[in-house]
This record gives C-alpha cells, structure tokens and sequence, in this order.
C-alpha cells in the first residue's frame, strides 16, 4: 500500500491544482473529525481539494474549540469561517445535518428554517442528511423556498436494524419520485459496498438524481469494513467516476476517508490524485 501511495503521489502531483472536468473535488470533514473545522479547511486545502463539505457539529476552531459550527453559529464566528475559507481558497459547497431538528414536531419547521437560513448564509450549494421519509414534504418546501438542495444521503446496512432501509437504492430512488429536481442524492460509493451494493449500479440506477457524492472504497461487504485507497477495494471507484462523467455529473466528488491513521495527509492526497488523473 505504501509503495502504491508514493508512486501516484510522485506521478500526480502536476494534477492537485487541476480541476477535474466538470465536478468540483474536495474533502468531506468527517474525514477530519479529529481536529476543528478551521483545522479541516487548512488541511483540506493542504491535500490539494478545491472544496469542502462540513459536518453540523464539528467545533469549530481552535481558538472556539467551545463553538460548535452549525446552525446556531453566530455572526462574529459565521464571518471568522468564510474569512477562513477565503483565505485558503477553499469553498465550502455542502454541510452534513442530523435528524435533531425533526425531534419536536410542533418545531420541526422553524429549527429546518434556521437550517436552511444558515446554509444560505454560508453560501452552500445544498444540505446533506437522511431525513424521516414523512417528513420530506416539509423538506421539500424549504429546498423551493430558498433554493438550497437537500442531499439525501445513505448508510450501510445494519443487521441490528432491518427497519433501516436507506442502503437501498431501489427504496430510495421511492423517496425521490415526484420530488422537485432539487431533491436528490449525497451518494456514499463506501456505504454501498459496506451494503453489498453495487456503486456503478447505483450510479446509473440514480443518474439525473445525484448532487453530490462522498467517493470511498472499502475492503468488504461487511457493515463496519475499513476504508482503502481508492482502486484498491471492491466499490469499482474508476467505474463510478467514468459514469459519473458520461452522465455529465455537475456536483462535487467529497473525499471521506474514515480511517483514522498516521498517514491520513497522505491517503487524502492519494484519493485526491486518483481522482484527478481517473
């Protein structure tokens, strides 16, 4: 594995500044989730990602390591993040959010419009999470109301929990039917093959449907399987890459890479690169 990592490095290092035809590349922060978002943006910037999706309860720096970046940020830190971001020249385009918002019913939709109002704020392209399925209907008046797309995003398949049936594409692609275009997929190539899925399948059974995609390849079929380097594992990620690309994907292509190693700089960088010269 070693010796994969530093030839592509050595060989793909002219591409860490290119764009990749047609998507945006970048770094999802649960990747990072060991530091502070502002740690992330630096390090995703470092790995050569031109873009950065954030997760809603990350904290957010380490001057703030109390601030937690989400929603409720305030003015003075949501004006210290985009100046952060600005100076590394990286854009923030997406942001993972939990189900809390959905706890209180008679809430519901005043905490999803502070959602929606923040990410407007922030400048994102859309929101990432796994919405209740009978709660999409108020999801979808907030993505037309304020024009911000909702990323509904899939896990792995829990034996523990059979009433979980987001792992499975042709459950999902029911969800998705009839919804306003703006209502798609944050597509987890990992999540996938953790399910026994396949990720080029999935791909073309959603195309016109997928927003954004979190790019992982996995060891196995197994629920909790490591992450790999990108072509080393059973999720196909060249054949992902070449349909997203024949489909004319627009969104962006997030690196997370869940391993939590002393070489994870380097494994970022080497998915970065694989997908650049892919």
């Amino acid at each position: 594995m070693m010796v994969a990592r530093g030839i592509l490095l050595a060989v793909g290092l002219s591409a860490v500044g290119a764009c990749a035809e047609g998507f945006d590349v970048g770094v999802a922060t649960y990747t990072f989730r060991t530091f502070t978002a502002f740690e992330a943006i630096e390090k995703t910037k470092a790995c050569g990602g031109d873009v950065i999706e954030f997760f809603f309860w990350q904290k957010l720096s380490p001057e703030h390591p109390e601030v937690v970046l989400n929603q409720d940020l305030s003015d003075e830190n949501l004006a210290a993040l985009k100046a952060k971001l600005q100076a590394t020249g990286v854009k923030a385009v997406n942001a993972y959010f939990d189900n809390s918002v959905f706890q209180d019913p008679a809430a519901a939709e005043a905490r999803l419009r502070k959602l929606f109002d923040f990410a407007r704020k922030l400048g994102l392209r859309g929101l990432t999470g796994e919405p209740p399925a009978d709660q999409l209907d108020l999801v979808e008046k907030m993505v037309k109301e304020y024009d911000v797309p909702l990323c509904f995003h899939n896990h792995p398949k829990d034996p523990a929990k059979p009433e979980y049936k987001n792992w499975d594409p042709a459950y999902l692609i029911t969800l998705m039917e009839k919804r306003d275009p703006r209502m798609g997929f944050s597509l987890d190539t990992g999540h996938l093959g953790r399910s026994g899925v396949d990720a080029v399948a999935a791909v073309k059974l959603f195309k016109g449907r997928i927003l954004s995609v979190h790019l992982k390849d996995v060891k196995e079929s197994q629920k909790d399987s490591i992450d790999l380097l990108y072509g080393q594992g059973i999720c196909n990620i060249a054949g992902v890459l070449k349909e997203l690309k024949s489909q004319g994907f627009r969104g962006h292509v997030a690196v997370e890479y869940e391993n939590i190693t002393d070489h994870l700089i380097d494994d970022v960088k080497f998915c970065i690169n694989f997908i650049r010269t892919h």
